[in-house]
């Protein structure tokens, strides 16, 4: 995704982040590990509005495989931040999770990315094929199509 195609319609999943005073590192700015963090609570957030109570699940389920964002803009404190979460590809065992970070109640893009999501067994550790239930209600939440490949 390009940062002139990411608009705040784009995502129907959000939570809203306050900066904290120690959010900021030595150079005055958000520390760019915290948007991480971010991305992480938007990513749990997206989990629990799909109403499958996939947390306490301790056989299998979601587990982030690769991040990566892209920061566009600093942030310092005080501020508050809209985070914007979606799933853009969903495949067999997989899936893309794509982030937009916003100045609260702004256009104003700051970071976005994305991150792979594989779903596994945790006891075997090692990837499974999603559950149906799982599938639908992201194709429901999100209205994308599936590709059928791992």
């Amino acid at each position: 995704m390009e940062k002139a195609d990411i608009k705040r319609s784009d995502f129907k999943c959000w939570i809203e982040v306050d900066i904290r005073w120690g959010d900021m590192d030595a150079l005055g700015h958000v520390n760019n590990t915290r948007y991480f963090t971010f991305c992480e609570s938007a990513r749990i957030r997206y989990f629990e509005s799909l109403e499958l109570n996939l947390i306490p699940n301790l056989s299998e389920g979601p587990t982030l495989a690769h991040a990566n964002l892209n920061f566009r803009k600093q942030v310092h404190y005080p501020a508050r931040l809209d985070v914007g979460v979606r799933v853009s590809s969903l495949k067999t065992r997989s899936f893309q999770m794509d982030y937009g970070l916003f100045l609260a109640g702004t256009e104003t893009l700051v970071a976005e990315g994305f991150s792979i999501i594989v779903w596994a067994d945790y006891k075997q550790g090692k990837s499974a094929d999603m559950p149906k239930v799982v599938r639908d209600a992201i194709k429901k939440l999100d209205t994308i199509e599936t590709v059928e490949t791992p």
